[in-house]
């Protein structure tokens, strides 16, 4: 999972990456508002913790343009201040938590934790406006799929047989049921037709198709998205 720091301390930017990488999240870190403003605006994060005294555009600030603007990625504001009205104010402009500094590394990820358990981008079933993976990036309210940052063309049933591993990762799913759920009962597509556009979707999304690590093969049962 990718978290966005937006901090200005150095010595709390070393600390919380060293930890929230040895609990394995993969972590960006922004040292200043507008460069964190413009990180956050990708989409591409599955949580935001952001301080709110920061040098060229402030936390609170950061957080109501952010929601005004449809980006839903869960936020855990950082504050040293500790009177009430602050937090509020934080929580108003669409913050999901916060933390007043200073505070205890381990509840912190607890914290992170909780927020990602909550978060729809990763509640099975659901679709989330953005999912990433390796070096993919799909927006599903746009339809659009990028990789290393270049556009990706996928075709209308490559892309929903894309969406619906997503949305079930970590779910085996025989090839009559991929067959029923995206392409529909009233449709008279083979059992090769589910194979044709998983080795498209591999040769177009994974680093290495010969042996994804993404859309798996469950060998005699079918495929499935690695959770």
């Amino acid at each position: 999972m990718k978290i966005l720091l937006i901090e200005d301390e150095k010595g709390l930017i070393l600390t919380l990456t060293d930890r929230l990488v040895s609990e394995g999240f993969e972590v960006t870190s922004a040292a200043d508002g507008k460069k964190g403003f413009d990180l956050a605006m990708s989409g591409w994060f599955d949580l935001i913790i952001l301080d709110v005294m920061l040098p060229k555009k402030n936390g609170y600030d950061i957080c109501r343009d952010l929601r005004q603007k449809g980006v839903n990625t869960p936020v855990l504001m950082l504050t040293a201040k500790g009177e009430t009205i602050d937090k509020v104010l934080g929580l108003k402009l669409g913050a999901d938590d916060y933390l007043t500094k200073p505070f205890e590394v381990i509840e912190l990820l607890a914290r992170v934790e909780a927020l990602l358990r909550r978060s729809p981008n990763h509640t099975n079933g659901h679709t989330a406006e953005a999912f990433r993976f390796g070096e993919v990036a799909i927006d599903f309210k746009r339809a659009e799929v990028v990789r290393s940052d270049q556009p990706v063309e996928l075709s209308a049933m490559e892309f929903k047989l894309l969406q619906y591993l997503i949305e079930n990762r970590g779910v085996v799913h025989s090839r009559d049921n991929l067959l029923d759920a995206v392409w529909g009962y009233d449709a008279m597509p083979t059992t090769r037709t589910v194979d044709v556009h998983i080795a498209w979707l591999r040769q177009k999304l994974e680093k290495n198709p010969r042996h994804p690590a993404f859309i798996q093969t469950v060998h005699g049962m079918g495929y499935k998205f690695a959770d």
